[in-house]
C-alpha cells in the first residue's frame, strides 16, 4: 500500500512537471489516450448493435448509410489526428520538453554542491535522472493518462456488458485474474532475472566497449588482452544462459496461465455462453450476441492496456523517484547563495582551527594559518597531505566540518558566493578541456576581439603560444575531436599550459596554481614558474607543488602532512630547521642530480634555485 501511494505521488509529480514544461503535450497525450479507448467502446457497444438492429428491423438503407458515413468520417478524423500527433506534435513538443527539462536539470546540477558529485549514491541517482529524461518523462505521463482513461473505459465496458447480460460480467473476471495475478508474478520473475543478469550484462558491455574504443586499440593489438577479454565474454554469456535457465520453467507456467485466463477462457467461454442463450434457450437476440462478443474483445484489450499502463507506472516509479529526489534536493551550499559583497581587495585570508571530513574520514585536522594580501604562498607535502582539499575549502567548494575561514576579518560564509569566487583565478591539476576554441578554453566564456590581446599574452606566459599558432585556425582552433573532425588533440603538458593561461588571463586579486607543472619536463617547469612569479608580483598567489625546487621564492611555505601544517616559514628557515621540508628537498635534489645526463639536470636544478633567489 505504501509503495502504491509512493508510486502514485511520483507519477503525479511527473504529470505536474511535464505540464509546467509543455502543457500542450499533456493535453495531446490525454486526447490520444481518450480517443483510443473511445474507438474500442464505440465500435463494440454502439456500432455493432445499431447495424444489426437496423438490419433486423429493416430500416431504410439511406439512414443506415448515413450512420456509416458519419462513423467513417469520425474515425477518419481520429486517424488524421493520430497522424498529426505522431508526425508533427511529437517531434516539435519533444524538442520543447528536451529543452525545458534539461534546462531545469542543468540549473539544478549547477546549484548542488561539489560533494554531491563525489557521493557515488547521489551521483548514480543523478545520472539515472538525466538518462533519456525527456523521453522517459513523456512516456510516464502517457501511461498515467492510460491508467486514468483505462479505469473509466473498464468501468464503462463492464456496465455495458452488465446492461446487455448480467451474467456476462462474470467472464471478465478471467482477464482480471490473468493480468493482475499471473502477469504480476511474471513481472516479479522478470525483475529477479534482470537483477541476476545485471553483473553479466555489465561484463558483456565492458568487453564490447573495450573492443571498439580507440583508447584500448593499441594495447589490444600489442598484447594478449583480446584473449583475456574473450574469456571474460564467454564466462558472461555462460552466466546469462544459466540465469535464463533458472527462471524459464516458472516463467513458462505463469505465461501459460496468463494466456489462458486473459484470452482463452473469456473468448471461448463467452462465445459458448452466448451461443447457448441465442440458439438453445432463445433468451438472447442476435444484436445482443454481437454486442456481447464484440464487448468481450474490447473489454479484454482495454483490461490488458490498463494493466500494462498500471504496471509501467510502478516500473517508472524508480526513474521518477530519482528525478524527483534530485530536483527536490535542498543544497547545503547553493551556488546562488547571496550575501555581502567582498569587494576586490585582499588584506588577509585566515584558516582558524579548520577541520574537514569526507565520508566520515577526517582529512583536514585543526588547520590554522594566515595568508597576507600581495604575498606568495606555497603549499607543499606528499600526496594525500590535504593540499588540494585546502584549495577547495578556500574556494567554498566545500565548507569546513569544524572551524572557520575568514576573508578580511569576515567569515567567507557571509559573502555572496559567486562574487566571492570571482576573487580567485585557479589552475587545477585535474583540469578539463572543453570542445571549444582555444580562446574560449582560455577565457572560459565567449571571447571578443578586445580579448585576443590578453589571451595571446596569457598563452605566451604559459609557454604554449607557438604551439597554438601552429594549429590550422590558431586561437579559433577547436580543442578535442568531440564535435569537430579538424579539432586539435594536444599533449598533456600542452593542455596543462592552456589551463595555466586561464589563470593568467583572469583579472582578479588571487591566483591559485594547483600542481601547474605536473605534466611538464624540468626545463618547461622552470620557465613556467619563472613566468608565474613575474606575472603575480602585485597579486596574492597560492600554489601547490610537490617539486620543492619551484617554491623557494615563495614568501612563505606551508609544509603539510596528514591534513595539518607541520612546518612553516621561508625556504631558508625551513632548510635550517632540518625537518620534514629539508629532508624532502634534499631527497628530491638527489634524484635530480642522479638523473642522466647529470650535468644538464644539475644545471636546471641550480638554475631554478638561483632564479628564485
Amino acid at each position: 500500500m505504501k509503495k502504491g501511494m509512493e508510486a502514485f505521488r511520483n507519477n503525479l509529480y511527473a504529470l505536474k512537471l511535464l505540464w509546467r514544461i509543455c502543457p500542450s503535450r499533456v493535453i495531446h497525450i490525454a486526447v490520444i489516450r481518450f480517443l483510443g479507448y473511445f474507438e474500442w467502446l464505440f465500435y463494440s457497444a454502439f456500432f455493432m448493435r445499431y447495424v444489426i438492429n437496423a438490419l433486423e428491423t429493416e430500416q431504410e438503407f439511406s439512414s443506415i448509410m448515413m450512420f456509416l458515413c458519419i462513423t467513417v468520417t469520425v474515425f477518419a478524423s481520429v486517424s488524421l489526428y493520430n497522424s498529426y500527433f505522431n508526425g508533427k506534435v511529437v517531434p516539435i513538443t519533444q524538442i520543447i520538453v528536451n529543452k525545458g527539462l534539461n534546462k531545469i536539470l542543468f540549473r539544478k546540477s549547477r546549484k548542488v554542491e561539489l560533494a554531491c558529485f563525489e557521493d557515488s549514491e547521489f551521483y548514480n541517482k543523478y545520472t539515472l535522472a538525466m538518462e533519456q529524461a525527456d523521453q522517459r518523462l513523456t512516456d510516464t505521463v502517457d501511461v498515467v493518462c492510460g491508467v486514468f482513461f483505462g479505469v473509466i473505459a473498464t468501468v464503462v465496458s463492464f456496465w455495458l456488458m452488465y446492461d446487455v447480460d448480467k451474467l456476462s460480467v462474470l467472464f471478465v473476471l478471467f482477464p482480471v485474474i490473468g493480468n493482475f495475478v499471473f502477469n504480476s508474478k511474471l513481472s516479479k520473475i522478470e525483475f529477479e532475472r534482470n537483477k541476476d543478469l545485471a553483473p553479466h550484462n555489465r561484463k558483456v558491455a565492458y568487453v564490447n566497449r573495450v573492443m571498439y574504443l580507440t583508447d584500448y586499440a593499441k594495447e589490444v593489438r600489442l598484447t594478449d588482452a583480446f584473449a583475456l577479454m574473450k574469456r571474460h565474454y564467454k564466462d558472461a554469456i555462460h552466466g546469462m544462459v544459466e540465469v535464463t535457465k533458472k527462471y524459464t520453467p516458472k516463467a513458462v507456467v505463469y505465461h501459460w496461465f496468463r494466456v489462458m485466463f486473459t484470452f482463452t477462457f473469456i473468448f471461448e467461454g463467452l462465445l459458448i455462453y452466448g451461443a447457448y442463450r441465442t440458439l438453445v434457450s432463445h433468451t438472447m437476440d442476435l444484436a445482443q450476441l454481437a454486442v456481447i462478443t464484440s464487448m468481450m474483445v474490447s473489454s479484454t484489450w482495454i483490461l490488458i492496456g490498463f494493466t500494462e499502463s498500471l504496471m509501467t507506472c510502478f516500473k517508472n516509479g524508480l526513474f521518477v523517484n530519482n528525478l524527483r529526489n534530485f530536483l527536490e534536493y535542498e543544497e547545503k551550499l547553493p551556488e546562488d547563495y547571496d550575501g555581502a559583497d567582498p569587494g576586490d581587495e585582499i588584506q588577509c585570508i585566515e584558516f582558524r582551527d579548520v577541520s574537514f571530513s569526507y565520508k566520515d574520514e577526517q582529512v583536514i585536522h585543526h588547520l590554522s594559518f594566515e595568508i597576507r594580501g600581495g604575498k606568495t604562498y606555497a603549499l607543499v607535502g606528499h600526496n594525500g597531505a590535504g593540499k588540494s582539499t585546502i584549495i577547495k575549502l578556500l574556494l567554498r567548494l566545500y565548507d569546513p566540518t569544524e572551524g572557520e575561514i575568514f576573508l578580511n576579518g569576515r567569515n567567507i560564509k557571509e559573502y555572496n558566493l559567486q562574487k566571492y569566487r570571482q576573487l580567485f583565478a585557479t589552475a587545477f591539476q585535474d583540469h578539463q578541456m572543453f570542445s571549444l576554441s582555444v580562446m574560449e578554453n582560455v577565457l572560459m566564456r565567449r571571447g571578443t576581439q578586445a580579448d585576443e590581446e590578453q589571451v595571446v599574452k596569457a598563452l605566451k606566459l604559459a609557454g604554449v603560444y607557438d604551439k597554438v599558432m601552429s594549429l590550422p585556425k590558431g586561437l579559433n582552433t577547436i580543442l578535442t575531436k568531440e564535435f569537430a573532425e579538424d579539432g586539435a588533440v594536444l599533449s598533456g603538458g600542452e593542455y596543462q599550459k592552456i589551463v595555466v593561461a586561464r589563470a593568467f588571463v583572469k583579472k582578479c586579486p588571487v591566483k591559485i596554481f594547483d600542481e601547474p607543472s605536473s605534466a611538464l619536463d624540468p626545463i618547461a617547469e622552470y620557465k613556467l614558474f619563472d613566468n608565474i612569479l613575474k606575472s603575480s608580483q602585485d597579486k596574492t598567489m597560492l600554489f601547490i607543488s610537490h617539486r620543492l625546487s619551484s617554491v623557494q621564492n615563495a614568501d612563505w611555505v606551508l609544509m603539510l602532512e596528514d591534513g595539518t601544517v607541520k612546518e612553516e616559514g621561508t625556504h631558508q628557515m625551513l632548510m635550517q630547521k632540518k625537518g620534514l621540508y629539508a629532508d624532502m628537498y634534499e631527497k628530491q635534489a638527489e634524484n635530480y642530480l642522479a638523473t642522466s645526463p647529470g650535468e644538464m639536470t644539475e644545471g636546471i636544478f641550480a638554475g631554478a634555485q638561483s632564479s628564485c633567489r
